[in-house]
């Protein structure tokens, strides 16, 4: 069989599969499956909200379902796993099935859905969407949808994060259709992001002095404490915050021109020099150095010179 072939295979199974365990397992409270294949078998994890309905009367129905699979789709040895569902609210097929049979025993379509939707959101999830579809009001079909939240809609993240389920309501008009679409708490969303409150602190540490950053933050404590600092202490302290930043300039600049004296110590002594009675001047790799009084080593012609 092409690799093409046995995926579409595949997934017809899973999803024939899927719709004999919701008619087989409607009264259970079916939430979904997962199916894994092993080198010893294919195992089948069906989540139900009670699990005791799906393994049945000294195992009856657990082993009468896996009878049934086994002839239906010819599986390699399957094997049952029934497990329960901790929130049903969290669980897209189980709303999905709750909102139908809520509109199959005659509730109103939009106060079926706000309830639903209400259950889920009270349950922590981070969004939720709810579509139903058909003759609602009329003998037109419609849509209604209903949100709340965020829910994502396209990309890989729906494939990950996004539960789906879906249910039908038979009514006397017609079948309605149930989609409700989750995204859990705690999920990962790809576009989350968190504000980092320490980069204020850093910026502070790298402006002022220890000194200075304890006066800041006495003046914002008292701030937050309701007392209103004095005006001169307030000017005191950004003072002491201007001249630290000053003095940091300064000591820049010295750094700055040692490490000039020291390229222009180890430069060639043999390369000639022009005396032009205030400066001298050279080039060197095509740059015109001078030295002069106030800056007795070379540097660049182009260097801007501060007075002061």
């Amino acid at each position: 069989m092409a690799i093409e072939k046995k995926f579409v295979q595949e997934g017809y199974v899973k999803a024939s599969m899927n719709e004999y365990f919701t008619k087989q397992l409607s009264k259970a409270g079916y939430g979904g499956m997962e199916i894994n294949r092993t080198p010893m078998g294919t195992q089948i994890t069906v989540y139900a909200e009670k699990p005791g309905m799906v393994i049945g009367k000294a195992g009856k129905v657990i082993r009468k379902l896996t009878r049934d699979i086994d002839r239906m789709y010819d599986m390699d040895n399957p094997q049952i796993d029934a497990q329960e569902v901790k929130k049903p609210e969290l669980n897209a097929q189980m709303m999905a099935t709750r909102l139908a049979s809520s509109i199959e025993r005659g509730w109103y379509f939009r106060k079926a859905g706000h309830n639903t939707l209400r259950a889920i959101m009270n349950s922590g999830a981070l969004g939720c969407e709810i579509v139903i579809s058909g003759k609602l009001t009329g003998a037109r079909s419609r849509v209604e949808k209903l949100v709340d939240g965020y829910i994502k809609h396209a990309g890989k993240p729906v494939d990950d994060i996004v539960d789906e389920g879906f249910a039908t309501a038979v009514k006397k008009l017609g079948t309605l259709g149930c989609k409700v679409r989750i995204i859990p708490p705690g999920a990962v969303l790809p576009d989350a992001f968190d504000i980092r409150t320490d980069v204020v602190e850093d910026v502070t540490e790298a402006v002022a002095p220890e000194a200075a950053k304890a006066d800041v933050t006495e003046l914002v404590e008292k701030e937050s404490e309701g007392e209103v600092a004095d005006e001169e202490e307030t000017v005191e302290v950004a003072e002491e915050v201007a001249e630290a930043g000053v003095a940091e300039e300064a000591s820049a600049e010295e750094v700055e021109e040692e490490s000039c004296a020291e390229e222009a110590a180890e430069s060639d002594d043999s390369i000639p020099v022009e005396d032009l009675g205030d400066e001298q001047r050279r080039l060197v790799d095509g740059v015109w150095q001078h030295k002069h009084e106030g800056y007795d080593y070379w540097h660049p012609v182009a260097r801007v010179h501060k007075e002061g």
